[in-house]
């Protein structure tokens, strides 16, 4: 989490929960949630490697709070490490609570991401620029 309890890193992806992704009580799907998560990393991830990247692991998530039908998560990402063949990212899911401008962090994870060639091995990340 960034300074005075703010996002770290870029926003990377945004969706409304809907209730085909919640429970009968109206929370959301933890499984949905990484998945924005996961969607997000690989957007990133792909981005920086220009190309075809895989989730290789997920460390250290644990959610904090719930999200609710309605509200928009918002998922911001920081590559924190450029490996020969990964990209380490630092994830974060925020819920922007339904018709307000409140923000409250969901859930937090590290994502692993290999970058692959064309027939589907590890390829060597390319350098910046």
């Amino acid at each position: 989490m960034g300074a005075n309890g703010e996002p770290a890193g870029v926003l990377t992806l945004r969706t409304q929960a809907m209730p085909a992704d919640a429970n009968a009580a109206g929370d959301i799907f933890g499984g949905w949630v990484m998945a924005q998560m996961d969607l997000a990393s690989g957007m990133r991830a792909a981005e920086r490697a220009r190309g075809r990247v895989v989730t290789a692991a997920v460390r250290d998530m644990a959610f904090e709070l719930p999200v609710k039908i309605g509200d928009t998560l918002c998922i911001y990402t920081d590559v924190v490490r450029v490996g020969r063949t990964s990209i380490t990212l630092s994830v974060e899911a925020w819920a922007q609570r339904y018709l307000t401008t409140r923000m409250e962090k969901v859930t937090g994870a590290v994502f692993i991401m290999v970058a692959l060639d064309g027939g589907g091995r590890p390829t060597p990340v390319p350098g910046e620029g």
